[in-house]
């Protein structure tokens, strides 16, 4: 399965939601559809779960790398990972909705946050070395 997500930083933290179906939370993320590339899946992605009142402009995705990892959903399922950086600021809202529960903008010290996989094996140590986090 692919799937895509983007880094959205602002203040050294990163912007994460959590889906209500699951226990943890992830990076604004999901599958890419058979008829999209992995660029228009993160696009889409990020409407369906910053909702309606963000602002963001499409063109300030930058690919920063793929790789495999296990879906946090069931932890056996192989996916293959795009990862988009946003090099831009969001503006507007972001807004719960069906299938969002709410959001957290993360720095290390939401130590009690449960991470997916993604986030706890490749996206937060890759944050912290590229010291876009704290």
């Amino acid at each position: 399965m692919e799937v895509v997500g983007a880094l959205y930083i602002e203040n050294n933290k990163l912007l994460l939601d959590k889906p209500r179906k699951r226990p943890t939370y992830q990076l604004i993320a999901g599958k890419v559809e058979s008829n999209e590339t992995p660029l228009e899946a993160i696009i889409r992605e990020s409407h369906e779960e910053l909702g309606n009142k963000a602002v963001f402009d499409e063109n300030l995705f930058e690919f920063i790398m793929e790789f495999d990892e296990i879906a946090s959903s069931d932890n056996k399922t192989p996916i293959h990972y795009y990862l988009y950086k946003y090099n831009g600021r969001l503006e507007g809202v972001v807004e719960t909705s069906e299938e969002i529960e709410s959001f957290l903008w993360y720095d290390t010290s939401c130590s009690d946050v449960l991470l997916s996989n993604t986030l706890n094996h490749v996206v937060i140590p890759y944050c912290l070395k590229h010291k876009l986090i704290k």
